[in-house]
């Protein structure tokens, strides 16, 4: 299936090792000389390397003060223990002068994370869409990026791939579940398939004897003043849908058994 004009994405990809041919073929030759004939066996691999592609879920995030990383990073913790899947992080663009960072005291960005553009959305198999919260919505710095998808949009190259959020907020009424309510309307346009974690985290849903973000519509984190650290709830629930969208994506898969 194609993943243009409002298709489902074709993504029919073997899986990624490189091994040994176990079983190499005997072929038999057929050998004449004076009117006697003979078969002797020559053994030889066919095919010694079969090459296998994982399928790739993009986990792509805006983090200012690294709350949204580390829940970034847990998700690919979860999608990795998958078989055949491999989470891939990347960046969106920041917006902002570097002035206006530094007075806002937002500490330096590494370079193990690499910025992503709008056209290398299509090479994913699934994607996670992470960032902190504005007034119970995105932050500009990833409704720029959104925006800035339009090309992908006309077309339809995002139709009928999986996708989903996990978000960051400053306090417990601050919009852990509207930050990513609200987003659901760039994948409505784009045609992407948006994949909650609902209830699946079991019992760590219900507890209700500390604080923890999160919610329904996905991993979330609680950041305070911005000193606040994610707990050990918030990062298995952001490890769980790591693992949770891993497996969707492989139903997905035309050759899927699950």
């Amino acid at each position: 299936m194609g993943k243009g004009c409002g298709c489902f994405p074709s993504k029919n990809k073997p899986q990624h090792v490189t091994q040994p041919n176990p079983n190499p073929t005997q072929i038999a030759i057929s050998n004449s000389h004076d009117n006697e004939s003979h078969e002797s066996i020559r053994t030889e691999p066919i095919n010694p390397l079969i090459e296998i592609t994982k399928l790739k879920i993009y986990i792509v995030f805006y983090s200012m003060y690294g709350h949204v990383e580390s829940l970034a990073k847990n998700i690919k913790k979860g999608v990795d223990e998958v078989e055949g899947v491999e989470g891939v992080l990347f960046r969106v663009p920041e917006t902002l002068s570097h002035e206006n960072l530094l007075a806002m005291k937002v500490p330096i960005k590494g370079d193990d994370v690499p910025e992503i553009s709008a056209e290398e959305l299509v090479k994913a198999d699934g994607l996670l869409f992470g960032f902190p919260t504005r007034f119970g919505s995105m932050s500009s710095q990833m409704k720029a990026f959104f925006d800035s998808t339009g090309g992908l949009w006309r077309e339809q190259k995002l139709a009928g791939v999986p996708a989903g959020f996990f978000v960051s907020t400053g306090t417990q009424g601050g919009g852990q579940e509207t930050t990513a309510w609200t987003a659901i309307t760039q994948l409505a346009h784009h045609g992407m398939l948006y994949v909650p974690i609902g209830y699946t985290f079991g019992a760590g849903m219900f507890k209700m004897d500390s604080i923890r973000g999160g919610s329904p519509y996905g991993a979330g984190v609680f950041s305070g003043d911005g000193t606040r650290e994610p707990s050990e709830t918030e990062l298995d629930l952001a490890r769980h849908q790591g693992r949770y969208m891993a497996m969707i994506v492989k139903r997905f898969q035309p050759d899927s058994r699950h």
